[in-house]
């Protein structure tokens, strides 16, 4: 097979959805290059030497021992991935700090604390703050000498940030703010030396402030005893005529959402990265298990249901380890574009999250899920001993549930990521109109029958933009029917959110794998392959139920009847043996007692 000549301009956020993609110009892990496999190897080296013998030490919080681990971190340059050399940083570029975060996922407590310290610990203060504040405070956040922590949740304003009760007012004097409030659920908050604490001037303008340990009025809670986690330090906050500096305001007065939001849309790829890394780990311990795990005098890695469940576990991971780098270069690319048209590094890097905050949120609900599917499934194939602390199994259940409530839940991100769509179509950023009148279209036209197309994965190509049909028919007809109360109806739009989550995620291990196969071919790629139309097969199954629930809740008559005919026709696909696929998935795996890819 000969690489297309033919390109494609790089996709805006959101794009996809209505633009084709050229395989041979998207980023995979496989385009990885020496210098990033050596930082991710590192990580997981160290983690494998420091962090998880000492696991049991770290979840019974032991004084000391995550600081020390995070300084060990520090020294190794582990924390300074993307931090500009000029502040003490490596200065790697987007997809290498991406990988630091996967590479560090397997550490249970150890990867949120260490999550926490270089994303919304560091990286407010590197993007939005003063020459000043920077050179004070990111050489040691990124050495490791002091751990950062940031204050945005309270106990009445979780997803509703923006209703924080926390107040500031600044002195007559101009020279400080008295913070007053209280933030709950602040990770690394027993132990961190410096806080970005979010509150209100004058009750109403929402800003955010740089405040350091021992800070007068400012104290620290008890650690929370938590379901999982249990190694990550959380507690509650307390400002109490809490003089914070003037100098310590960072960003601007009532600009704090600023900084609130873009941070978060990094962290979303980002926790979707270190869920990718502790689902690795968890398979593996499983695929180790089920290997050496007797019944019926056989390993139970023979048996046709364990098969099932290995080979499910790594087709997610492979597929979510697609869209995760795909989008990752997307960011990369942009940020460089943006300094190439005179932007700071700060406002760059932002301003190639913002661009693809809609990805960035469907990043976070997979990743986060498939990490809970294979620590369940995982802890599933332990049997009895999944459910004992004897086995790791049991900690990698406990910690994953965390992931789909912080960084905004899945519910909330679900609803973003079709909010953003919608308001990027609104700004005319995007062009939803055309293509959603051109589905609606083909609905009245007479279906065409058969396909001439032998070009390779002509049939896989057309699955995947059918499905991509399924999402314009149904939004562009809730939109067009509910109009200003679409955003009442929540469970249309999480149904058409989820129709889009799994049309990423699809597109994005297709685009793989063809570039794959073009690259080393058909018989190098088998198992990818099967992986790949595995995952489509129940992923087409998952959009017609999907599409159907939205259709059903607001279309009655006629209306209803042309798109569900019409859902009928998108969703159908080639049959396939999904079983067999899901064996030889499992054996390549069994053979060489790993997730493989």
């Amino acid at each position: 097979m000969s690489t297309p000549t033919s390109t494609i301009s790089p996709l805006k956020g959101g794009e996809w959805l209505i633009k084709e993609s050229n395989a041979f110009e998207t980023f995979t892990p496989e385009d990885f290059n020496e210098e990033q496999i050596m930082v991710k190897d590192m990580c997981i080296q160290f983690l494998n030497t420091e962090v998880l013998p000492i696991s049991d030490r770290i979840d019974k919080m032991e004084p000391g021992l995550v600081a020390g681990l995070m300084e060990k971190a520090g020294e190794q340059g582990l924390l300074g991935s993307s931090i500009p050399e000029s502040f003490g940083g490596l200065g790697k570029d987007f997809i290498t700090s991406t990988l630091v975060n996967e590479g560090l996922g397997g550490g249970y407590s150890f990867s949120v604390a260490i999550a926490a310290h270089t994303g919304i610990g560091t990286l407010p203060i590197l993007y939005f703050g003063t020459d000043a504040q920077k050179e004070k405070y990111i050489p040691k956040l990124a050495g490791g000498q002091w751990k950062g922590a940031y204050g945005l949740t309270e106990p009445n304003s979780g997803s509703d940030a923006l209703g924080a009760k926390t107040t500031a007012k600044l002195s007559e004097d101009g020279k400080y703010y008295s913070l007053n409030g209280q933030k709950c659920w602040i990770t690394n908050g027993g132990f961190a030396d410096v806080f970005t604490v979010f509150a209100k001037i004058d009750g109403d303008k929402f800003s955010c402030f740089i405040v350091e340990k021992g800070t007068e009025g400012f104290t620290q809670g008890p650690e929370e005893h938590k379901m999982g986690i249990k190694g990550s330090s959380t507690v509650q906050l307390y400002f109490q005529d809490c003089k914070v500096p003037a100098e310590n305001l960072l960003g601007e007065v009532g600009k704090g959402h600023i900084i609130a939001f873009n941070i978060l849309n990094i962290g979303r790829l980002k926790l979707c990265a270190a869920a990718l890394g502790g689902a690795k780990m968890a398979l593996n311990e499983t695929v180790k298990y089920a290997i050496a795990r007797e019944q019926f005098k056989t390993s139970i890695a023979n048996f046709g249901a364990i098969k099932y469940k290995l080979a499910e576990m790594a087709t997610r991971i492979f597929v979510s380890e697609s869209a995760l780098y795909r989008t990752a270069k997307w960011i990369d690319d942009k940020e460089i574009e943006l300094q190439n048209a005179g932007k700071p590094f700060n406002e760059a890097l932002l301003g190639a999250a913002e661009e693809y905050a809609v990805e960035c949120a469907i990043l976070k609900v997979h990743g986060s899920e498939v990490l809970d599917y294979v620590v369940d499934e995982g802890l599933q194939v332990h049997g009895g001993n999944g459910f004992s602390d004897e086995y790791e199994i049991s900690r990698a259940y406990r910690d994953s549930r965390i992931n789909r409530i912080y960084e905004g839940t899945n519910e909330i991100n679900r609803l973003l990521t079709v909010d953003m769509i919608l308001k990027r179509a609104m700004k005319g950023k995007l062009d939803l109109m055309g293509p959603a009148m051109a589905v609606s279209k083909e609905l009245m036209s007479i279906p065409e029958f058969g396909n001439d197309d032998e070009t390779p994965f002509a049939k896989e190509r057309k699955a995947v933009v059918n499905m991509k049909k399924c999402i314009l028919m149904v939004a562009g007809a809730a939109v067009q029917k509910l109009m200003m109360t679409l955003d009442k109806e929540q469970e249309i739009l999480m149904n058409i959110a989820d129709m889009a989550i799994e049309t990423f995620e699809v597109e994005s291990t297709l685009l793989r794998v063809v570039k794959m196969v073009d690259k080393t071919g058909e018989a190098n790629c088998l198992q990818e392959l099967d992986m790949m139309r595995v995952y489509l097969s129940d992923a087409m199954d998952r959009v017609n139920k999907f599409a159907k629930d939205a259709i059903n809740s607001f279309a009655s008559g006629d209306e209803q009847r042309m798109m569900l005919l019409g859902l009928k026709r998108f969703t159908k696909i080639e049959p396939f043996n999904v079983k067999d696929a899901r064996r030889r998935v499992a054996d390549k795996m069994i053979e060489g007692g790993r997730y493989c890819w």
